[in-house]
């Protein structure tokens, strides 16, 4: 179970989702119940009648940073960056980030670059994986340029051109309604099928639901290089964990409801404050927590999360919590009812 390969599976590629479904809440949602090891069929508006009394919802809050810029190295080379660096200090002021570059050839130190809105850049230095320094010129802020200009960070599986007419409707999408706090580079997907309609029939319905905060960083992407999973690293994230969220989750253990975490960036928040008996601890931080199966769960008593991409530690995380069998046979089940995979796609409950 901890061999990298135990983690791959064949999927066509009709079944990437490519944009998100007319409604959020129009998503497919798949029951899983691990007691049974059965699935059934559902959509996601009907998560209400899914759920027991006194369970609490837990949703991250982190809000995407449109951080995607295209432009062109001095030969004319085309690149595409990723800023990944989005300080939440008024006092960091610093125009100098790293960032993830994507291009045919990797332009060199001290080499100069040139964006839209007539912002340039020099590296500074280069990294690892595509990671670059950048130190841009000709904005005062890189932060506003990125919030009025930038372009969503979609993952690479979405298709989209430069001046793709989809962007302006990824600028709303690929964000959840409980997007708050800036900081991430991507979205914690699995809140992407809540409405505010459907919050609504969960409040009415006697269901809680509390906010924390984590930042989705590249590295929870990262490809895994590693032939044992329990060896990869995917790099630190922040979280954000309030004290009412803190009370609410620890209220709620103590009296023997459920804790449900929306989406794996919950997950790994609420597990990594948790102490040994389970207790959330309120304050904020960093998190490189690799979730792999063998992992005792401390918090989380079941998840709604998205399908995942093999070889991801996203999956290593649901194999975990749902065991790597019943994992496979989810989404071979998925697969032969044509759910629709990653980011934009369907989601699961698993209870």
């Amino acid at each position: 179970m901890y061999n990298l390969e135990d983690y791959n599976y064949d999927l066509p590629e009709k079944l990437i989702a490519q944009v998100p479904t007319t409604s959020r809440d129009s998503s497919r949602l798949l029951l899983v119940e691990r007691a049974k090891k059965s699935f059934s069929d559902h959509h996601f508006f009907d998560l209400p009648w899914l759920l027991e009394p006194g369970d609490l919802l837990v949703v991250n809050n982190t809000k995407v940073v449109p951080s995607r810029l295209f432009g062109h190295k001095e030969s004319g080379g085309q690149i595409e960056i990723l800023v990944l660096e989005h300080p939440n200090s008024d006092a960091f002021r610093s125009n100098t980030r790293w960032c993830l570059l994507r291009s045919s050839k990797r332009p060199k130190k001290g080499g100069h670059l040139f964006f839209e809105n007539n912002i340039s850049g020099t590296v500074k230095d280069i990294g690892d994986d595509g990671l670059v320094k950048i130190d841009f010129h000709g904005v005062s802020s890189i932060d506003s340029l990125l919030q009025e200009k930038g372009h969503m960070p979609l993952p690479p599986y979405i298709k989209r051109q430069k001046g793709d007419y989809r962007a302006v409707t990824d600028r709303e999408r690929y964000q959840t309604v409980f997007a708050l706090k800036p900081g991430a580079v991507a979205a914690p997907t699995a809140g992407l099928h809540f409405t505010e309609g459907l919050i609504g029939h969960l409040h009415q319905a006697g269901y809680a639901l509390v906010h924390v905060t984590l930042h989705v960083g590249h590295g929870t992407f990262r490809l895994v290089k590693t032939a044992d999973i329990r060896e990869h690293k995917i790099g630190e994230e922040s979280y954000i964990i309030d004290p009412d969220a803190a009370k609410a989750i620890n209220t709620a253990k103590k009296d023997g409801r459920r804790v449900i975490a929306v989406g794996t960036t919950v997950v790994r928040a609420l597990e990594t404050v948790a102490g040994r008996n389970g207790k959330v601890t309120p304050g904020r931080g960093k998190t490189d927590l690799v979730i792999t199966p063998g992992y005792s769960f401390k918090v989380v008593d079941a998840m709604v999360t998205n399908f995942h991409l093999p070889k991801s530690s996203l999956l290593f995380l649901v194999s975990a919590f749902g065991g790597l069998e019943l994992m496979k046979s989810a989404y071979r089940w998925a697969i032969e009812k044509k759910y629709r995979f990653y980011s934009y796609g369907d989601a699961m409950l698993i209870i």
